[in-house]
């Protein structure tokens, strides 16, 4: 049964505290890590109710191998006469200026975004954003996973070309203005949080204005803190149970997606990210559980249930809400 597209009828009252305006935004990307690069862009500018301003779209040339050509279906002959991000950064920069960005998963849209602008020496212009993934689980949208086929499908949107840059923001669009209404209709409050820009440290960098110091090239760090974790602890993770909002998650070693990332993802589905490990930590998030680092150690002293980074990424698929 098909969402009423209608739940909160045009003459109702809107509230004063929702956004302006959002910017829908899809990007395809050479791979998942922080040295991959965006291929291709789009974005749905929409007014403060989710009506559709205009749309934009642009191939990005990555300046180097496109990675899962058999996903996104861009080749390098394809991508060669493309603008590199630092041509198409301003025109970005209109699309996404004072409005909040929405994407599906906006953690990782946002991640390779601020490190693209990055690179280009310059900042974003977004200051929050809004995961549909968060907002549908806000919502109790009754569906099978949080893929977005599955939020289309949910409000009758029909997709016609996946992992495409701008077909994928068009079907958003469509999506998140039911979902918009509906969170209205009930008096939700939407999950907003900060957009931190980050920065490429390397040599005497200097971005902005701001003058940075040296860790290496490649190295990033953000400039953020992040707020507490509002849920209690529930324990320890158990194997074959999902994870419960609240959790205490500890990382140890290299990872092939950004620990940045992973962290924010952590984040944001309601888990508390511990810089070390106790022993109260709920779970040890690593690739390499034999290593000799000191929360792999800590660890082994005090039980805590070790997985690796994939079995996390599926598990942040469907965290537990915290009890009460």
């Amino acid at each position: 049964m098909l969402e009423d597209l209608t739940t909160a009828p045009s003459d109702a009252p809107w509230p004063t505290a929702y956004p302006p305006g959002y910017a829908v935004v899809d990007v395809e990307t050479t791979g998942l890590a922080r040295d991959d690069r965006i291929i291709s862009a789009a974005v749905y500018r929409l007014d403060a109710r989710g009506e559709v301003e205009d749309h934009w779209y642009t191939m990005v040339n990555p300046e180097r191998d496109p990675g899962p050509v058999w996903i996104h279906g861009l080749t390098s002959d394809v991508l060669e006469g493309a603008p590199v991000f630092q041509d198409i950064a301003e025109e970005f920069s209109a699309r996404l200026a004072d409005r909040v960005l929405v994407a599906h998963n906006a953690v990782f849209d946002w991640s390779m975004i601020a490190r693209e602008y990055a690179r280009a020496e310059c900042e974003a212009p977004v200051r929050q954003r809004l995961c549909t993934i968060t907002l549908s689980k806000e919502l109790g949208l009754p569906l099978p996973n949080h893929k977005l086929e599955s939020l289309a499908a949910h409000f009758g949107v029909v997709q016609q070309r996946a992992h495409h840059a701008l077909d994928d923001a068009r079907v958003l669009a469509e999506a998140f203005r039911p979902s918009l209404h509906t969170a209205v209709s009930r008096g939700v409050r939407l999950p907003l949080l900060e957009c931190r820009p980050l920065t490429e440290w390397s040599g005497s960098a200097h971005i902005g204005r701001q003058s940075t110091r040296s860790y290496g090239p490649g190295s990033w760090r953000p400039s953020r803190k992040r707020p507490p974790c509002p849920y209690p602890n529930p324990g320890r993770y158990e194997e074959g149970k999902p994870l419960k909002q609240g959790m205490r998650v500890a990382f140890s070693g290299d990872t092939s997606v950004d620990r940045e990332l992973l962290e924010d993802r952590a984040v944001e589905a309601g888990l508390h990210v511990a810089t070390s490990l106790s022993r109260v930590t709920s779970l040890l998030v690593t690739n390499d559980p034999d290593s000799g680092t000191s929360k792999a150690a800590k660890a082994r002293q005090y039980g805590t249930p070790v997985i690796d980074e994939a079995a996390f990424g599926q598990l942040l698929r469907d965290v537990e809400p915290a009890e009460g």
